[in-house]
């Protein structure tokens, strides 16, 4: 990928006449239109990228708002029905022992998307202001939110599973809430977010910052 290094006398691969595949990441001389591996545009910079992320960060936000306020699981027995959101679900299995679970839930459907937002939303404002984290350790942050991304989804999937495997008629069932839409919504319009993010718009802003 194209990064700076050139900070330590080091030419970088766009000084270097060449432009790196964001999907395969093969090196090809600057000016070839497409990878010849995989058939990706070629891009040495993609001007919209910032446009995108905020696009896709605000959406992602607007729709994690009701799902935490409306209901992530309906449940129904004989005797009792409950429709709890997130938070009341994760207090739900807490109170009956499976305190692990519990953590699991709040940590993936709670902390990891809102520290999402909050990462992609520092690492767009860091391209046009000083930021005193290093280039290296932005890039980091960005490899670290891409991989994280997934593991969001973990609330739509118990959800989904015990969806299908809670079926008895009229002794029991469970079906998911209005909150399961929004909240899986939520994910991928954040991880379009983070797939949007030019990571290596940060060494511009490094260098630009540095002149």
């Amino acid at each position: 990928m194209e990064s700076a290094g050139a900070q330590d006398g080091v030419m970088t691969a766009r000084e270097a006449g060449l432009i790196a595949c964001t999907r395969c990441t093969r090196v090809w001389p600057e000016g070839q239109a497409r990878c010849a591996r995989c058939g990706t545009p070629l891009v040495s910079r993609d001007p919209r990228s910032l446009q995108r992320v905020w696009a896709w960060l605000a959406v992602g936000v607007i729709c994690y708002i009701p799902a935490n306020l409306y209901p992530m699981l309906k449940t129904r027995t004989l005797f009792q029905s409950s429709d709890d959101t997130i938070i009341e679900g994760a207090i739900e299995l807490a109170s009956h022992g499976a305190v692990g679970i519990a953590l699991v839930i709040l940590i993936a459907s709670v902390l990891i998307p809102i520290g999402k937002f909050l990462a992609i939303g520092f690492l767009a404002v860091s391209l046009g202001s000083d930021s005193r984290m290093s280039p290296g350790a932005r890039h980091k942050l960005y490899e670290l939110v891409e991989f994280i991304g997934r593991w969001s989804m973990i609330d739509v999937f118990v959800v989904a599973i015990l969806s299908s495997l809670v079926q008895l008629s009229v002794v029991a069932n469970i079906n998911p809430g209005p909150a399961a839409i929004t909240f899986a919504m939520s994910v991928i319009f954040t991880m379009l977010a983070a797939q949007s993010f030019d990571p290596r718009m940060i060494w511009d802003a490094e260098k630009r910052s540095a002149l």
